[in-house]
């Protein structure tokens, strides 16, 4: 399972932490897969390719996210047991690292050391209730592919592909049916977390709810607004901010 799942074109068997990364709607490991390079040798990063995409894209998709934190955990479950790690999500990634940690300290006693967060509600929110909403088999696919291009972060080659616009949209369709299963109601006084949490957000992004992430650790919490839109962090000079942000974090942890 780990080969099928997990990328990790820069293997560095003697880090001393681990970040594992998690894609965003529609999208794959390519991109933060590469962050590997940018990180010293103490890091080793992982990116998660979930199914129906890239090499996997013969198999169905996930149904809902408790199979995808499931399948997630029980690959992992040994090299998180291993050393310290850290998780990172954009979007959709976000709300996926936040279950699959909520399920790890609830099972198994196991925690991130630290959460970043990006371009996302915290999943308590009431800002969080509309994409649960949103229908989608009513939704027409030229109304995915609008808002699709209006977040950004899709080479406008690649959508003029018929072939490739259609497996994105279909991906980027179910993996929002992924994220509507996701509930999560927060218990009086139960602090889900001890770690930190960073949340990074685009400038020109609609506002995420994000102060409401306070509620879920007992942790320190940080916020950071990068200049761009929904995908601010496929900007160079920002993807530079982060990983030196995260580095800092990560060699501040003290483990």
């Amino acid at each position: 399972g780990m080969e099928k799942m997990v990328v990790c074109p820069y293997k560095r068997p003697n880090a001393l932490y681990r970040l594992i990364c998690f894609p965003w709607a529609g999208g794959g490991t390519s991109q933060l897969a590469q962050w590997g390079k940018l990180f010293s040798s103490s890091v080793e990063v992982l990116s998660i390719r979930l199914p129906g995409r890239e090499s996997r894209h013969k198999e169905p998709f996930a149904k809902d996210m408790a199979t995808v934190v499931n399948e997630i955990t029980s690959v992992l479950l040994e090299e998180l047991q291993e050393k310290p790690f850290a998780f990172f999500g954009h979007s959709f990634g976000s709300y996926i690292s936040f279950a699959v940690a909520l399920h790890l300290k609830e099972k198994y006693g196991l925690e991130p050391f630290h959460l970043f967060l990006s371009g996302a509600h915290a999943p308590h929110s009431e800002a969080f209730l509309p994409i649960k909403a949103v229908p989608i088999s009513d939704t027409k696919d030229e109304e995915f592919l609008e808002y699709i291009e209006i977040l950004g972060g899709t080479p406008s080659e690649l959508l003029q592909n018929e072939d490739v616009k259609k497996h994105l949209i279909l991906t980027f369709k179910e993996d929002l049916r992924v994220l509507q299963t996701l509930s999560f109601e927060r218990a009086e006084r139960n602090i889900p977390f001890s770690c930190d949490i960073t949340c990074f957000n685009g400038s020109e992004d609609k506002s995420h709810d994000v102060k409401a992430w306070h509620d879920l650790t007992s942790g320190d919490i940080s916020f950071y607004e990068l200049p761009g839109g929904h995908f601010y962090l496929l900007e160079p000079s920002n993807e530079v901010f982060m990983t030196k942000h995260i580095t800092k974090c990560i060699e501040n942890a003290g483990l």
